[in-house]
């Protein structure tokens, strides 16, 4: 399993590395045709949203029920290299999460950007790329409600824009301070409306996609749901997820879950902290320390000389950095090209009956 885990790793990598100069307009051109003919004939908006689904809960489920109502749902599901955007393995791989991603009612499931090895601004930027490029006109995100969301919500719906800084959350159209932080599920909020701002001015995109605010289930933990799951004890998470995402593991684990939880390639990082010119991977100060500082005997002792920053996965990412080994030049590129195809993971046999 281990093996075949770093196969399909080191693939992913290779397809990142290549679509960084390289663009597969059919497949875009070929995805852009469909969702027409499908808009033609349902008469229906495009809906979009991009999550992780480490693993789909009910939270995941109620949000994407919501923008169902709205026209037809596409999942842009991150991706390739399978490490988060916390920088951390994927509970199970893309293709897992994205059956359940179908099983609990999404029309389309694609792939989205290897957030692992990105900043949050990064890969946000691919991903109003995306949006843009499906043609996207609803947005449905989960928010936190409190006083501060309320505004940000208020001015969005005005068609106003947030600006996000460190410890400064402003509105672009007024300059009005709303607040010093934002919980994960706001912040995300906020940051995509930042660089709907900032894409629109910068390469002239005119696109304008309505936010569709879903207030967040309670009672939900992710952290709580991947901990039983990894220890099999499913009946303690039936509350909060759906009976499908179990169904799904089920089948996909034939009864060993351990057999498709995803791991580190910790030989893999190791052999680089100790072995490899660093800065062709990670921003030239961390790298010194870490040349600084060799040899490594365990991915705890990276960690612990990695500078602290502004980002609490900043460490985490790194370690995906360094696992990877692609340069900062060519994820640089990548992210100009994105998005340089488009993939299908899932698609809905309501919706491969239609073509």
């Amino acid at each position: 399993m281990k093996d075949k885990a770093l196969k399909n790793f080191l693939r992913d990598r290779e397809e990142v590395v290549r679509y960084s100069s390289e663009r597969d307009e059919k497949s875009i051109e070929k995805f852009k045709r469909m969702l027409m003919e499908i808009k033609e004939e349902r008469d229906t908006k495009i809906v979009a949203d991009y999550t992780e689904y480490n693993p789909l809960h009910l939270g995941h489920k109620y949000c994407l029920r919501r923008g169902k109502e709205e026209g037809l749902f596409i999942s842009v599901l991150p991706g390739p290299l399978e490490r988060s955007g916390r920088g951390v393995p994927y509970l199970v791989d893309r293709y897992i999460r994205a059956e359940m991603a179908i099983r609990a009612g999404a029309d389309i499931v694609v792939e989205g950007p290897p957030l692992g090895i990105m900043g949050s601004g990064q890969y946000m930027e691919c991903i109003v790329k995306m949006f843009h490029t499906l043609g996207v006109e609803v947005i449905p995100r989960g928010y936190i409600k409190n006083p501060s969301m309320e505004k940000i919500i208020e001015l969005i719906n005005k068609g106003y824009h947030i600006k996000v800084r460190p410890y400064r959350v402003s509105c672009i159209e007024t300059g009005e301070f709303i607040c010093e932080k934002l919980e994960i599920d706001n912040y995300i909020i906020a940051s995509l409306s930042y660089t709907i701002y900032k894409l629109n001015r910068r390469y002239g995109l005119n696109f304008h996609p309505r936010f569709l605010f879903v207030e967040r289930l309670e009672g939900i933990s992710g952290s709580k749901i991947r901990e039983c799951i990894y220890s099999g004890r499913f009946q303690e998470i039936r509350d909060m997820v759906p009976e499908t995402t179990l169904e799904v593991l089920e089948e996909y684990s034939g009864g060993d879950i351990e057999g498709i939880i995803l791991k580190r390639f910790e030989d893999r990082i190791l052999e680089t902290a100790n072995e490899y010119p660093l800065e062709r991977y990670v921003p030239r100060h961390i790298a010194e320390v870490l040349e600084r500082n060799r040899p490594y005997r365990s991915l705890e002792e990276i960690r612990e000389a990695i500078p602290q920053g502004f980002s609490r996965h900043l460490r985490e990412r790194i370690l995906s950095r360094l696992e990877c080994r692609i340069e900062s030049d060519v994820i640089s590129n990548y992210i100009r090209n994105y998005p340089s195809k488009i993939r299908i993971l899932a698609i809905n046999k309501s919706i491969r009956d239609i073509l």
